[in-house]
């Protein structure tokens, strides 16, 4: 402990010295001080490397990262003179200590100040302004549904079935070596729509193991035919989320672009199937920390580490840029079209009067139209939350925004009619997907067992959401669900020659599967207005469910016939059937 200095000479009659003012420095202030800031230096050090933040003075993490060196410096001083243990340095630490508490209370103003002049409050009328949107039409803009390129499945299907197909790394030498990223990027390649899905260490030790040569391969998932494919990447991806210390690609671009603001990367591949990933450039539009916008991308080669900068322009119009989908986020342009939709009045409007206020509903889905990614989702009124008054379409290369005049049933309200009509089987609906049908605004979704796997589909009207129709196959759910519009004096016309009813579990479909027998039992249902018949074989220990919609002929078959019955799966105590052949 250093020894603390005590005048016995009678001289502190006259007073306090002057010049320290009766404050007690500790022995050696002068070392302490150079070793306080060596020690705050590798403080600051470390946190940037693991924390990076952003040295712009429209990013916050640059106030907190400063702020938090402050205050490291002063509790570090408290400690190196003493003032923990003897109380009597306590005011010299306080003194020494001045600098930085004036440095922090002068981040915290210009924090303060920067979020007030941010706020909502103060510039409602500039955020309703962060987004342009068009009214479309929607039969003239919104291209007839293409079930030959219709996504089929979802980020939980695609899931399942990325990690069936980690199982051939196993033919590249990898065994339990990696394992599939929890992030599902839907994009198209080569005029299809896919989920790619970049892999990951298993743990700490396989990457030590595996890192100097990179991950090998990543996961695409074709999200129209089901098929998932393991792809070999030549040389190895070195730079990926999953890696750690400077191989983590936020941390090498980070590092190259310390003044950036950067958005969560998005993983791409280009037509030739090289991976990529892509970091938007934002810049904060409306006063000093609001209006989050994109200015650019940081493209940046998963092999080689190699970075390339484009602006926003630069990837709108350049063709050799145009196999980018994602540079605006799904949840930037779902906030930029609520705080449109919300503050088109004022501020006070949003709150008070709700009058033309609008906002999002609860999840949002994608739709590849033109070569580009759109985020959908529908739009609903402060004031109702039962309905959509239209939907959005934004375009999440360009920022296009289109909205669509149409009145009719939320999504969740879609979900919920869908499965009404396969509750026997306690199927869950997939989001939504928006597909015109010669026309007629329709909700398209998927049926999923516990296992998240397709075992049928559904079709629900915008409009008119109690008509609806399923189907265990694309071509018969379309079928019936065209038979549904007619009843209802709704003519549409829809080819369905050309669709191949490719089996939910991703292998090929060159037959369909099929149970032959003697019915040995009839048992029959009406659910939501459906006749359904349940037909067990000799030939199998279950039941196949039958809708008299999609196989009138169910209605003529007794006990003792001899049928066969065509199927998706031949697992499951109920199985729907699609179709039905009397022998």
């Amino acid at each position: 402990m250093d020894p603390i200095k005590v005048d016995f000479t009678g001289k502190s009659d006259k007073g306090p010295d002057k010049k320290t003012g009766g404050v007690i420095p500790p022995e050696k202030k002068g070392l302490k001080i150079v070793i306080n800031l060596i020690l705050t230096a590798v403080f600051g050090a470390v946190l940037y490397y693991f924390w990076l933040p952003v040295f712009n003075f429209k990013s916050t993490t640059m106030y907190l990262f400063f702020g938090a060196l402050a205050v490291f410096y002063c509790l570090i001083n408290y400690v190196t003179c003493g003032a923990l243990r003897t109380p009597d340095y306590a005011p010299y630490a306080r003194k020494s200590t001045l600098v930085p508490k004036i440095f922090i209370g002068v981040l915290a103003v210009v924090m303060g100040i920067g979020l007030a002049a941010s706020s909502v409050f103060f510039r409602a009328a500039s955020y309703a302004k962060i987004i342009d949107v068009q009214t479309g039409d929607f039969t003239k803009e919104v291209s007839e549904a293409d079930f030959a390129s219709v996504p089929v499945i979802d980020e939980a299907t695609t899931a399942v079935l990325a990690q069936r197909a980690v199982s051939d790394l196993d033919k590249l030498g990898y065994v339990s070596q990696f394992d599939i990223q929890p992030n599902y990027f839907q994009i198209n390649y080569k005029d299809a729509p896919v989920r790619v899905v970049p892999l990951q260490y298993s743990n700490i030790i396989k990457w030590l193991t595996n890192t100097k040569n990179g991950l090998p391969a990543y996961v695409i998932v074709n999200a129209t035919t089901s098929k998932a494919t393991l792809v070999e990447v030549e040389g190895g991806m070195k730079y990926s989320t999953a890696d750690h210390f400077n191989r983590n690609v936020t941390r090498h671009v980070r590092f190259q672009y310390p003044t950036y603001i950067l958005d969560t990367p998005a993983f791409e591949i280009d037509e030739a199937g090289h991976p990529y990933w892509i970091f938007a450039k934002l810049d904060m539009t409306i006063g000093l920390f609001g209006g989050k916008d994109v200015t650019g991308a940081i493209i940046v080669d998963s092999v080689t580490g190699e970075c390339t900068e484009y602006s926003i322009e630069d990837i709108r119009t350049k063709a050799e840029l145009q196999w980018i989908d994602r540079v605006y986020s799904a949840q930037l342009l779902n906030e930029q079209y609520n705080f449109y939709g919300r503050y088109q009045g004022g501020f006070w409007n949003s709150i008070l009067s709700q009058k033309n206020t609008y906002s999002t509903t609860e999840d949002y889905s994608y739709l590849a139209l033109n070569d580009d990614v759109y985020m959908y989702t529908g739009v609903t009124s402060l004031t109702n939350d039962e309905s959509i008054t239209g939907f959005i379409l934004i375009n999440q290369r360009t920022k296009d925004a289109r909205y669509y005049v149409m009145a009719g049933a939320k999504e969740s309200s879609a979900q919920s009619s869908a499965e009404g009509l396969v509750q026997q089987y306690e199927y869950n609906a997939s989001f939504p997907l928006l597909l015109n049908i010669d026309g007629e605004p329709t909700y398209f979704m998927s049926l999923k067992d516990a296992s998240n796997l397709v075992k049928g589909y559904a079709m629900i009207n915008v409009g008119q959401y109690s008509i609806g129709a399923t189907g265990t196959t694309l071509s018969a759910c379309i079928e019936n669900y065209v038979k549904e519009l007619a009843k209802n004096n709704i003519n549409v016309s829809v080819d369905t020659e050309d669709i191949v009813d490719n089996p939910a579990d991703g292998t090929a479909a060159d037959t369909k599967l099929t149970a032959t027998g003697k019915i040995v039992e009839i048992r029959t249902a009406v659910i939501d207005g459906n006749s359904v018949y349940y037909i067990k074989l000799d030939s199998a220990d279950c039941f196949y469910s039958v809708k008299a919609a999609d196989a009138e002929n169910v209605v003529l078959v007794n006990t003792g016939d001899t049928i066969t019955v065509t199927i998706t799966t031949d697992k499951g105590n109920i199985i729907p059937a699609s179709a039905l052949e009397v022998k």
